[in-house]
């Protein structure tokens, strides 16, 4: 037994040779064949709320534009000087609460006057009446005939002209006529309220003083303005109701 292991030392390789024996009497195995203690990864260290990045702070909301809620809001330039744009404006303003106010008998600003002229002046001839009022006669005649067809107006061969017609009011016209005028009133003193009777004095004096004899008769815009007016007065609200 003896001889088999000097035998098996004879002919183990010199490295084996050379290892050190533990203490089970067995040969140790070289340091290439240890094996290698794995090294153990450092924990991460723990992220507190404290110490998390920052979130990435909101972008501002855009302001938004501003709007028209007065003449400061928006710079009219020359526009805040102008007769014309001004004028424009007032009789925006104007129409639009006459339109309200006589929704109920469903009488726009035009055909309101037509129904005055007519009611002080009966027999009065389309053109006069036209004239008068500085509205084209394209405009003014489908314009007195949808008073026609609605019974207010009646068409007469003039007496001296049989080619012109006079113009006169019906029984419904007059009636009419006299409910639009408690309805003017009620309109009237809410625009008077703005202005005060002493700058109502004033401005019937320079409006006047615009308006001469001979001046030309208004052109589309003013009949464009209206039937803006009366489009934006009926239009109804997001609930669904018309404008009161």
């Amino acid at each position: 037994m003896f001889h088999n292991n000097n035998a098996a030392f004879r002919t183990a390789p010199r490295s084996a040779r050379l290892r050190p024996l533990d203490p089970a009497g067995n040969r140790q195995p070289p340091m290439s064949e240890a094996p290698t203690p794995r090294r153990r990864r450092a924990p991460a260290p723990a992220v507190t709320p404290a110490a998390a990045a920052p979130a990435p702070a909101a972008a501002p909301e855009p302001a938004a534009p501003e709007t028209a809620a007065g003449d400061d809001a928006v710079d009219l330039g020359i526009l805040a000087e102008s007769t014309g744009f001004l004028l424009k404006r007032a009789q925006m303003a104007v129409f639009h609460d006459f339109i309200r106010t006589c929704a109920v008998e469903d009488v726009r600003p035009a055909q309101f006057s037509v129904l005055i002229i007519i009611d002080r002046n009966p027999g009065l001839k389309q053109s006069q009446v036209s004239r008068a009022l500085s509205i084209k006669r394209t405009n003014f005649v489908p314009l007195l005939d949808g008073l026609e067809e609605r019974g207010l107006v009646r068409r007469k061969p003039a007496p001296n002209d049989r080619r012109s017609y006079a113009l006169h009011l019906t029984a419904k016209g007059r009636a009419l006529t006299d409910r639009l005028k408690a309805l003017w009133t009620e309109h009237e003193t809410r625009m008077r309220e703005r202005i005060g009777e002493p700058g109502c004095t004033a401005l019937f004096a320079m409006l006047n003083g615009l308006v001469g004899p001979g001046d030309p008769a208004a052109g589309d815009d003013a009949d464009a303005a209206e039937e803006f007016t009366a489009a934006a007065a009926a239009k109804p609200r997001r609930g669904g109701s018309p404008r009161r």
